[in-house]
């Protein structure tokens, strides 16, 4: 739905993981790495030296000689599928017999170190060349032989792999089972991590394969835009995938007292209907519902709402009125078919009902029909050009297309209209700023604080463009007023809290005085999302991962919509792969650390 609110801090924390993956990623699994890890898959020390490869092997060669090609190597995004291994030059005639007949273990157990070295390399030159031949079948056999020999050399495993891969049809469920083996004898075998993540890619076990890229993207220091671009891909499957399960299956439930306040906030009070003569049952639980409404008291609201259409509401105008109620109700709930489906019932028994043209343009707005929303706005002009909240809420789609130039003379008609209404004066403020137009907004803004004393939403706001302008001292001092005035409130607005905590966390990078700013709005607030997601984010930064991520999952559970749910997903999951690589690899605490302060 179009923005209720003008444009918050939170805003941009929420943005974080988008705008800053590289510095998430490795700032947080580097100070985390340093504090200490536990068991990774197979220790370094012990593990066998690789044999060289082709590339390494050729290199002095190839300055002496032509200036051709380079020649790509395992290292390169689309570099060579096969790691290859420069075979020993041979010593006796019957090596080439003994690779041409399969040995039983016996055989091979009575070779020597060196002879089964010899023969390995030489099986897979045979399988190397079977593989350049397309013939994927005949090299697995050969690599699958050199296996046999040496089963400790993780280039077999990983090239038997690739064969796997370009069978017809792949063989996924084998690629994962080498590329285990191969990360058992080499931990930071790269090519084997992103070919191990492509094929759980394949068989959509998206958490798996977003640990593998995830940690392939960090072991390359983000150089290969191929696997940083599939950590996204992978986050982007999961989070959709899993946030369609969710919402299938979950209880529909109201959000934060905060959010459904400041989505009431965003419409100029009306008087309530008119009851007729001789009031129904229904029509007198519809007037409780709009007291109960006015006492912020929102879940007795839904109630009653339900029960007085259940009852019969005699009217027109009140049968119009409680389908627009629950209508908003399933809008803030998530159901936006349904409330879809109310308002349009609604506009049938009353189509000049401006309001429910404005809800509609936003439920367009919601699924992405910009047309249809402006279409509803041109209708609801047509019956009432003088309804200030139709240039209100046209101002807020604009705003949120970034049009800040309409935006703001939408938001200037409304106030023409309708002085008395803080928010078009807010959102003119902020449209001005992000405009460009900065003197005039600072304008507007002291100006709404003068005709404003007594309301928390000027001082929020300003607040937030002076933290822009790293104002830190004026912007905490208007967060401070606004959490003044909204502290004689029954409920308060907790969102000051929050913006003061993430100031002084900007400013003198407090963090201490930023977590409790948040943690006191969540004891006034439990379910409000903006605290929960900037403590997340705090915890990150201090890299305590497990904590930011109870804080990911428990935004997550809070989410309204299924976008927003995904968005809450996607954290999660980034850092539940920052847990994983953080166990996995421990080893790299130093270089991580330098590459976060290189960033």
């Amino acid at each position: 739905m179009a923005s209720t609110e003008p444009s918050t801090f939170i805003d941009r924390a929420q943005s974080f993981l988008s705008e800053n993956k590289r510095v998430i990623l490795i700032g947080a699994a580097a100070a985390a790495l340093a504090v200490g890890g536990v068991a990774y898959y197979a220790s370094t020390s012990s593990r066998p030296r690789a044999q060289p490869d082709v590339e390494k092997g050729t290199r002095k060669e190839k300055k002496k000689g032509s200036k051709g090609k380079k020649k790509k190597t395992v290292k390169d995004v689309d570099g060579p599928i096969l790691e290859e291994i420069v075979p020993p030059k041979p010593k006796v005639e019957s090596e080439d017999s003994l690779a041409d007949t399969p040995l039983t273990p016996e055989q091979i157990a009575a070779l020597s170190s060196e002879k089964r070295a010899e023969l390995s390399a030489k099986l897979k030159e045979r399988g190397n060349a079977a593989y350049k031949e397309r013939k994927y079948n005949e090299a697995a056999v050969f690599y699958t032989r050199a296996i046999q020999v040496t089963p400790n050399e993780a280039v077999f495993y990983s090239n038997r792999a690739a064969c796997y891969v370009n069978m017809q049809p792949p063989q996924y469920d084998l690629v994962v089972a080498d590329c285990d083996e191969a990360l058992k004898l080499d931990v930071m075998y790269i090519k084997a991590l992103n070919r191990r993540a492509m094929a759980l890619e394949c068989l959509h076990r998206y958490e798996e394969a977003l640990r593998d890229f995830t940690a392939a993207t960090i072991l390359e220091k983000f150089s290969n835009q191929s696997t940083a671009q599939a950590v996204e891909r992978v986050l982007q499957a999961l989070s959709n995938k899993k946030a369609a399960e969710i919402i299938a299956t979950r209880e529909p439930r109201l959000p934060s007292f905060t959010f459904i306040a400041a989505y009431f906030s965003a419409f100029r009070p009306r008087p309530h209907p008119t009851l007729p003569e001789n009031p129904s049952t229904g029509d007198n639980t519809l007037l409780l519902a709009f007291q109960a409404l006015d006492a912020s008291d929102y879940a007795h609201t839904l109630t009653l709402v339900n029960e007085a259409i259940d009852q019969g509401i005699s009217w027109d105008q009140g049968r119009a009125e409680a389908l627009n109620l629950r209508g908003t109700f399933k809008f803030l709930i998530g159901e936006v078919a349904g409330a879809k489906e109310d308002i349009l019932a609604s506009l049938e028994i009353v189509p000049s009902f401006t309001q429910s043209l404005v809800k509609l343009a936003s439920i367009h707005m919601e699924q992405g029909d910009a047309p249809s929303a402006f279409k509803c706005f041109e209708d609801a002009i047509k019956y009432n050009e003088n309804d200030p909240d139709i240039y209100y809420h046209r101002g807020q789609v604009y705003f949120i297309m970034n049009d800040f130039s309409q935006a703001a003379e939408n938001y200037t008609k409304s106030t023409e209209l309708d002085d008395s209404f803080v928010f078009s004066h807010i959102q003119l403020a902020v449209a001005q700023y992000k405009s460009g137009n900065t003197s005039n907004s600072m304008a507007t803004f002291r100006r709404t604080l003068k005709a404003f004393p007594q309301r928390s939403e000027p001082q929020n706001y300003y607040g937030e463009l002076l933290l822009d302008q790293q104002r830190y001292e004026d912007a905490v001092e208007k967060f401070e007023r606004a959490v003044e005035i909204e502290k004689v409130k029954s409920t308060p607005n907790v969102l000051p809290l929050v913006n003061k905590g993430l100031a002084l966390f900007q400013w003198k990078k407090d963090i201490g005085a930023a977590e409790r700013c948040c943690t006191e709005a969540l004891r006034i607030d439990p379910e409000c999302e903006a605290a929960v997601a900037t403590l997340a984010q705090l915890n990150l930064q201090q890299s305590r991962i497990s904590k930011a991520a109870e804080y990911f999952k428990r935004q997550t559970d809070l989410a309204r919509s299924e976008p927003e749910l995904q968005n809450a997903l996607t954290y999660q999951y980034a850092t539940g792969a920052q847990a994983e690589f953080l166990k996995n690899y421990p080893q790299m605490a130093g270089q991580l650390n330098a590459l976060a302060h290189s960033l």
